[in-house]
């Protein structure tokens, strides 16, 4: 496989340094939390290897919010873990898929370091980035192994609803087409969430973790959920083969953080709808950007206007000078007037300054 470094990583607030970076509307999670907010006892957990195919209390929370057994679940490292497994098990050298664009970049880069043919649905800012069907069948070819989609989507926050998803999972039963839906903002939606995509059809893959609605990406806990045992089976055969099993620290805090579940999305509804609140006020103000408002996730993906005269290369250098980190829309092999403002990990303050920067920054990059 031919590895490339993604910009989303090289770019990453991470790799540039955190206290390099003065207002970070880069992150696409809510605030990172202490391991003291979750109250743990880790004293007496022994550290031998976990079950293989995860922590069996985690995989029965799960599977309760997902709508299937546990038998049909597998935790993974993280997201990022769940989608590597998922493509190189269903995909080989010169197999066609189809993937919504923009998306988060591993969807792509990696079905590329296989080797794949990829067709590419792209999401138009004049549509509302809404996903069409039908544009999506006629990507579809005699030899398509999978079609990629995310909902609520990164970096847009457009969901799916539920008519739209099951025709897209009907699609894939009808081909004999694999769709992986990456439900990795899910329990952050504005909207009514339709079901679990796997619980619609065994044809169908969920993908989530705990890195963005919880606000523990460095405990690496994600899942696959899908009703074909035969294919969780070689999910599991990948997973043995990377790493054996999950660690058993990080699935010990996600179960903690999962049974609370109940409890604390309830406070992150009501400060994400805030944060929201606070971006659609100066959207609104700010005459030089357009957006389609997000209805999930934590991020938004606003565009500088075409005839706002503004030169875009300056704007990120002005912007960089003001310690002000935005998801530049190469991240997601998009123009680059586009950028991911994520409002859901900064502080309100920090929010508030980030797009004050912005602002700022438009106006001294004007032509």
């Amino acid at each position: 496989m031919k590895y490339v470094r993604m910009p989303i990583e090289v770019e990453s607030p991470e790799e540039q340094g955190y206290d390099t970076i003065r207002f970070n509307l880069s992150e696409s999670s809510i605030r990172d939390r202490p391991l003291s907010d979750l109250r743990l006892k880790l004293d007496n957990l022994v550290l031998a290897y976990g079950a293989h195919r995860g922590s069996p209390q985690l995989r029965t929370l799960i599977a309760e919010r997902s709508g299937v057994s546990d038998l049909h679940v597998l935790t993974t490292a993280g997201a990022a873990g769940a989608l590597f497994i998922i493509a190189t098990t269903l995909l080989k050298k010169g197999d066609h898929l189809v993937v919504v664009r923009p998306n988060y970049a591993t969807n792509l880069e990696t079905p590329r370091a296989i080797g794949c043919e990829i067709s590419t649905l792209d999401l138009k800012f004049e549509d509302g980035f809404a996903l069409d069907v039908g544009a999506l069948e006629k990507l579809l070819r005699p030899e398509t192994r999978l079609i990629s989609v995310t909902t609520p989507h990164n970096p847009t926050g457009v969901a799916l609803d539920e008519p739209r998803l099951r025709a897209i999972i009907a699609l894939g039963d009808k081909r004999g087409i694999r769709v992986l839906v990456d439900e990795t903002y899910r329990d952050m939606s504005f909207v009514p969430k339709p079901p679990v995509a796997a619980s619609i059809s065994p044809n169908a893959i969920s993908v989530s973790s705990m890195s963005k609605s919880y606000g523990i990406p460095g405990v690496r806990v994600g899942w696959i959920v899908c009703q074909d045992v035969d294919l969780l089976e070689r999910f599991l055969a990948a997973k043995e083969q990377i790493g054996i099993c999950g660690s058993i620290i990080d699935e010990e805090i996600a179960e903690v953080a999962l049974a609370d579940a109940p409890r604390f999305l309830i406070g992150i509804d009501k400060q994400l709808r805030h944060a929201l609140g606070i971006v659609e006020a100066w959207i609104a103000g700010e005459k030089r950007m357009e957006w389609v408002k997000p209805q999930g996730g934590c991020v938004c993906f606003p565009r500088i206007r075409a005839d706002a005269g503004v030169d875009v290369e300056p704007f990120y250098k002005e912007l960089a000078k003001r310690g002000t980190l935005v998801g530049a829309g190469h991240w997601f092999e998009q123009d680059r007037r586009f950028m991911r403002i994520g409002y859901g990990w900064p502080l309100e303050e920090e929010l508030k300054g980030g797009l004050a920067a912005i602002s700022e920054s438009l106006a001294a990059a004007a032509r």
